[in-house]
C-alpha cells in the first residue's frame, strides 16, 4: 500500500520503518518537528513535507497518524490541513486521546469524503518496529475492512470493537489499568528497598506469587537500578490517566486508586521528569530519590 504518516516521533517511525520493510511504499511524512520528518524520510527516500496542507491524502491508499494528544489530532483535521484535498482518502488514526475527538475526526472526515478508522495501539517501540502491536479499532467497519492489509503487518492483532470512540474507551481503561500497576509495584519495591530486601529476590517472588503482572517483567529491574529510558513516557501516563479519570467522572464513578496515580504522573511532570518512562515513578516512592528522605 502507499503510505503516508503524520507523526514521525518514536512510534510513527518504528511503524514507518516496519512497513517499509513489509513492502508498502512509505511515500509522505509530516511531523511539527520538521528535522525529524527529514531526517526519517533520508532514511526511507520518501518525501517529508514542511505544511500539512501540502500533502494530498488521496494520493495514499491509507494516511496514518500517531500523534500525542488532542489538540495535535484538532490541528491535524483543520480547515487548512489533511482534509483540503482527502475525498476518498482512509485515515488510521493511532493517537490515544478522548473518545469525542476520536468522534469529531470521523463526522469531518466524512464531510470531506473520507473515511477514518480508530486503531488504539497497545505495546511500545520494540512492538511498533517488529508490528507485535495490538491495536484496538473502532469506527465504521467498511473503514476496517479496508485497512486490514496494512494492520497486518502493524500488529500481531487488531480488534474491531465498534463505533468511533469505542477503541478510545477501551485504551484509556488499559492505561489506566496498566499505570496503577506501575505506581503499586513502585511502592511495593520501594518498600522492599527501605526493609533493606534483595530487590532481585522479591521481584522474583512476586513473578511466582498473586503479585505477578507484566508491569514486573518490563519495569521491575528498570525501578530497581533507575534506568527510566523512555518506551512510555510519564507524560503519556498522566494524560492518558486523565482520560479515563475525565470518563470516570462523566459517568459518576470514583475510581481513588486511579486518581492517586494520576496524581503522581501529574507530579512527575511538574517536577520535571515527564520525560522519564512511566517506570520512574519509583522516583517519587524509593528513599534516598528526589531529595526523600
Amino acid at each position: 500500500m502507499k503510505i503516508a504518516i503524520v507523526g514521525t516521533g518514536r512510534m510513527g517511525a518504528n511503524i514507518a520503518r516496519r512497513l517499509a520493510d513489509r513492502g508498502h511504499s512509505v511515500g509522505a511524512l509530516y511531523d511539527h518537528s520538521a528535522e525529524t520528518a527529514r531526517a526519517l524520510a533520508a532514511e526511507l527516500n520518501a518525501r517529508a513535507f514542511a505544511r500539512l496542507d501540502l500533502l494530498e491524502a488521496a494520493d495514499y491508499d491509507a494516511v496514518i497518524t500517531v500523534v500525542t494528544d488532542d489538540r495535535a489530532m484538532q490541528s491535524i483535521f483543520g480547515a487548512e490541513a489533511l482534509l483540503a484535498k482527502a475525498e476518498g482518502a482512509l485515515f488510521v488514526n493511532c493517537a490515544t486521546i478522548t473518545p469525542q475527538v476520536h468522534e469529531d475526526v470521523e463526522r469531518l472526515a466524512g464531510n470531506a469524503g473520507a473515511q477514518t478508522l480508530e486503531a488504539c495501539m497497545a505495546g511500545s517501540i520494540p512492538q511498533a518496529r517488529e508490528g507485535r502491536l495490538f491495536l484496538m479499532c473502532a469506527g465504521d467497519q467498511g473503514a476496517f475492512e479496508r485497512a486490514k492489509p496494512l494492520l497486518a503487518d502493524m500488529a500481531s492483532e487488531a480488534r474491531y470493537l465498534g463505533a468511533a470512540g469505542t477503541a478510545a474507551k477501551v485504551k484509556a481503561l488499559v492505561n489506566m489499568l496498566m499505570n496503577i500497576n506501575t505506581a503499586g509495584l513502585a511502592e511495593a519495591l520501594a518498600l522492599g528497598a527501605a526493609l533493606d530486601l534483595d530487590l532481585a529476590t522479591l521481584r522474583e517472588i512476586f513473578s511466582k506469587t498473586g503479585a505477578a503482572s507484566r508491569v514486573l517483567e518490563t519495569d521491575g529491574e528498570d525501578m530497581q537500578n533507575r534506568e527510566h529510558e523512555p518506551y512510555f513516557s510519564a507524560a503519556h501516563a498522566a494524560k492518558d490517566s486523565n482520560i479515563a479519570l475525565a470518563l470516570a467522572q462523566q459517568a459518576q464513578l470514583p475510581l481513588p486508586l486511579a486518581t492517586a496515580t494520576a496524581r503522581q504522573y501529574d507530579r512527575m511532570v511538574s517536577e520535571g521528569i515527564g520525560e522519564l518512562d512511566k517506570s520512574g515513578i519509583a522516583e517519587l516512592t524509593f528513599k534516598g530519590r528526589l531529595g526523600r528522605d
